[in-house]
C-alpha cells in the first residue's frame, strides 16, 4: 500500500531557516547616581534601562568617581567584613546569586549584588555596596563587562 502523501524535500542546514544570530547588547557605561538610589546603564549617549538600588549607610557611603567593573562572578561566597566568616552560595548569602564589582582598596571591595531584604531598596543601608533586586542584578550581570566604566555621582 502506497501512501498519499509525497516525501518531504530535505531541509538543508538548520541555520537556512533561522534569523541570523544577534551579538548581546552591553552597557556603554554605567552611572551610579546615589541621591536618585538608582543604577543608570547606557548604550553610547542612550539611556537604555535603571534599577533601584540600595546605598551605603552613613559612615559606609559608596564611593563617588570614576571606576570600572573590575570582576564579575556568579554564586559569590561573601565573607564577613568584620569576623571574616565565610558565607557559601546560596539563599542564606547576602550577596544573592550576582557580583559585579567596580571598586577596592586593596582589602575591601564594592559591588553590585543581590540581596535576601529586597524590602530595604531605595535606602542608604549597606556598608558601600550596592544593593539590587536579585532579578534586576541578574539582567545587569548579563549587560556589563569587565571594564565598563562606572560613575558614582553623589
Amino acid at each position: 500500500m502506497r501512501s498519499a502523501t509525497p516525501p518531504l524535500p530535505p531541509l538543508g542546514e538548520a541555520t537556512d531557516h533561522l534569523p541570523p544570530r544577534v551579538d548581546p547588547i552591553y552597557a556603554s557605561h554605567v552611572v551610579l547616581r546615589l541621591s536618585d538610589r538608582r543604577v543608570y546603564l547606557y548604550d553610547g549617549d542612550q539611556l537604555w534601562v535603571s534599577y533601584p538600588v540600595a546605598v551605603g549607610r552613613e559612615g559606609w557611603a559608596t564611593p563617588t568617581g570614576n571606576f570600572m567593573v573590575q570582576r564579575k562572578q556568579a554564586d559569590p561566597t561573601w565573607r564577613h567584613p568584620f569576623t571574616g566568616a565565610l558565607v557559601p552560595p546560596g539563599p542564606d548569602n547576602p550577596l544573592g546569586r550576582h557580583w559585579v564589582g567596580f571598586w577596592s582598596d586593596g582589602n575591601n571591595v564594592i559591588g553590585f549584588h543581590g540581596t535576601p531584604q529586597e524590602e530595604l531598596i531605595g535606602q542608604a543601608v549597606s556598608h558601600g555596596c550596592v544593593r539590587m533586586r536579585n532579578a534586576d542584578v541578574a539582567e545587569f550581570f548579563e549587560r556589563v563587562q569587565v571594564g565598563t566604566p562606572v560613575v558614582v555621582e553623589p
